[in-house]
């Protein structure tokens, strides 16, 4: 790991990086064209032992469907079977048993990917200020017990209001009582 945090020197070795790998895959598009073997993007991988996800890569993908076209323009020459000859049984076993290997060598890159970006994460998390963390965790506590009071002054409020409804509902009842016995001695004097 860079301790001063200057990433311009791993930039230029993942540049250079990159660039070798480029140019094995382009070296072993040559070889495989000329020692007339098929090119594919697995082939071309294997013999320049870099990824199959940098062969479908434009550049080097178009170097790649240049070299088929150009392979599939020459005239094919004749030989038996291949599912028929026990060497070709043997080359498919061969290339079976390559491809499991690279299948496994990928796993490993993948998981040693995501534990570099789970440490990187967990870095990142720990140097996070505590002192940002304590100040807004004080600010939603102090909201909170804002909150709760406004709450307790809201039911007291809600008690009150609720004890004046009744008192008006009794209220109420006696004065509709009261109208009603003055109507009734109206009604009874007249």
């Amino acid at each position: 790991m860079n301790p001063h945090g200057n990433p311009a020197p791993l930039a230029q070795a993942r540049a250079r990086i990159s660039a070798d790998k480029r140019q094995r895959a382009l070296d072993a598009i040559t070889t495989l064209e000329r020692d007339g073997h098929p090119v594919t993007h697995t082939t071309v991988a294997r013999t320049a032992g870099v990824s199959t996800w940098l062969t479908y890569n434009d550049t080097i993908r178009q170097h790649i469907q240049a070299a088929q076209h150009r392979q599939a323009a020459r005239p094919a020459p004749s030989r038996t079977s291949p599912a028929t000859t026990p060497s070709a049984t043997a080359t498919l076993r061969t290339e079976l048993e390559l491809a499991r290997q690279e299948i496994k060598q990928l796993r490993q890159e993948r998981d040693q990917a995501q534990t570099a970006v789970r440490h990187q994460l967990g870095r990142q998390f720990d140097a996070l200020a505590t002192h940002d963390l304590t100040t807004r965790i004080d600010e939603l506590t102090h909201h909170n017990h804002q909150l709760a009071d406004q709450l307790q002054q809201a039911t007291i409020c809600n008690t009150d209001l609720r004890q004046q409804v009744a008192a008006l509902e009794t209220d109420l009842a006696a004065a509709r009582t009261s109208l009603r016995r003055v109507i009734r001695q109206e009604n009874r004097s007249s």
